[in-house]
């Protein structure tokens, strides 16, 4: 494992081999409630690992009983009142940049070029579907309890449910209904309205099967891989002619690749496939 990953605290970054990384919440004591200092340390661990070349698939849990039991009320600056003088246009300035810090620190998830498999279980509650919002795949265990749940603490969710939720689940009834409830709901409901794509019995089968799963993601061509994620991320906030143009111009650099070569004769002669550079 690099050397750049020693200066996260709250974030376990392991190499599973295969270029596949496992990264983990880990605050196990909190139930990883967030607080800055691990909202930080998300946006950090993601800008390396885009970066890093011996990682093609990432699988993000939550070490301990619960994935993430949402926001640390009492670790994050401007919930916790004010001391100085500043007037309310300033306050509302410093809470504004504050927000917008912690937004970017999610985004940088969605953004990584490397695909983001979530694995949940226990709490995933508040700040916790802001993550998974943000990530690529997302899969969870049967007994996973899941909350939007900021309008219980008396506010809007700000930092991604709201905005990225109603492009990953066409159904707007059943958005409103648990944004505005803040009312539990199972891993099985999520499954049904298309937030997970799979439930799993137990924690440890769960672990298995995303593994198996990165490390088949890992195995093709990290040009092709990247290239898809970067391309749906797209399509996903333009319109289907601009996403079009898109593409054409994104395939008219990236067709120039021995990935392509070596991809397809290993699929018409249906041996494993061959080892790719690094991207």
């Amino acid at each position: 494992m690099q050397k750049q990953y020693d200066s996260l605290k709250l974030i376990k970054v392991e190499n599973v081999g295969d270029f596949v990384y496992k990264v983990s919440l880990n605050r196990p004591n909190k139930f990883n409630a967030l607080n800055m200092e691990i909202w930080k340390e998300i946006g950090d661990c993601f800008q390396l690992i885009d970066e890093d070349p011996d990682c093609r698939v990432v699988i993000l849990q939550g070490e301990g009983k619960h994935f993430c039991s949402g926001l640390d009320l009492g670790g994050v600056s401007f919930l916790n009142g004010d001391s100085d003088t500043d007037d309310s246009a300033r306050k509302g300035r410093n809470i504004l940049r504050t927000i917008k810090f912690m937004q970017k620190q999610f985004t940088y998830i969605d953004e990584c070029s490397k695909p983001v498999i979530l694995a949940m279980h226990g709490y995933c509650l508040g700040a916790a579907i802001d993550i998974a919002t943000a990530c690529d795949v997302r899969v969870a265990t049967k007994d996973a309890v899941l909350s939007v749940k900021e309008v219980d603490i008396g506010m809007a969710a700000d930092v991604g449910t709201l905005n990225r939720l109603p492009k990953v689940v066409g159904n707007h009834s059943w958005i409103k209904d648990i944004c505005m409830t803040a009312r539990h709901f199972s891993a099985g409901e999520a499954l049904q309205f298309g937030l997970l794509s799979r439930v799993f019995d137990t924690r440890e089968e769960m672990i298995n099967e995303v593994t198996k799963m990165a490390k088949l993601i890992a195995s093709k061509s990290p040009v092709g891989v990247q290239g898809t994620k970067n391309v749906l991320n797209y399509a996903r906030d333009h319109s289907i002619e601009n996403s079009l143009n898109y593409v054409a111009t994104w395939n008219m650099s990236q067709l120039f690749t021995d990935d392509l070569i070596k991809a397809s004769m290993a699929s018409f002669s249906k041996q494993p496939q061959p080892p790719f550079s690094k991207l």
